[in-house]
């Protein structure tokens, strides 16, 4: 009969054995590792009316209009915040409608107006909007603040549009520019410096009715 310790001795043996194989079959094999290809890009001719110029670019088709405004625009006005379309930093106004353009690819936007900062006012001759953001402290770091000022703009126009939101009480109702609607329709610009309450300041003088 054999002792306990002979018993152990034997299952650790067989332990040892075991991981050393699971170890060895995880090793590939030198003769078959091979070093990993990268396609070439494909690329596309894409058109677009930027600020109101004519632009004709050819692009990876994996280009978002956000690096396509970067890289090869040169303008770098919206800013790449999350780059996953939480934060509203990049925002840009495509045919009269804001969207978050480190989502969307350049490809998709063929023939589009787009307005991004630049197009909206230049430090000599300031769009009511940024100037109104500069009276009332709205830019505070700036960072965020292309993109809350090309949302703003969108958002003003869509409630001159009738264009409801979640908290539109009467939809038969005449839309009106109010502090809730403001901040349902501009909630996914998020302002790290917490300027919000001066951000709607700035949005309610801009539509007439004192601040």
């Amino acid at each position: 009969m054999r002792r306990p310790v002979d018993l152990e001795l034997n299952r650790r043996d067989l332990m040892v054995g075991a991981t050393a194989t699971a170890a060895l079959a995880t090793v590939p094999s030198a003769a078959g590792a091979k070093p990993g290809g990268t396609d070439a890009p494909v690329l596309a001719k894409v058109s677009l009316t930027v600020n109101g110029q004519r632009r004709d670019l050819e692009l990876d088709t994996r280009t978002s209009l956000l690096d396509a405004a970067h890289e090869h625009l040169h303008l770098t006005g919206s800013k790449k915040g999350c780059d996953h379309g939480q934060c509203g930093a990049c925002t840009m106004i495509v045919d009269g409608r804001r969207i978050n353009s480190c989502l969307t690819l350049a490809v998709m936007h063929q023939g589009a107006e787009i307005t991004t900062i630049e197009g909206l006012g230049q430090p000599d001759n300031l769009h009511p909007m940024q100037a109104a953001f500069v009276k009332h402290d709205g830019y505070q770091c700036g960072y965020c603040t292309p993109g809350q000022i090309c949302s703003a703009v969108a958002v003003l126009a869509e409630i001159k549009a009738g264009i409801p939101s979640h908290v539109t009480a009467d939809l038969n109702a005449p839309m009106q520019v109010t502090e809730a609607e403001i901040r349902e329709r501009m909630s996914g610009n998020i302002c790290r410096c917490g300027a919000y309450s001066n951000i709607v300041e700035a949005m309610t003088e801009v539509t007439g009715r004192p601040a």
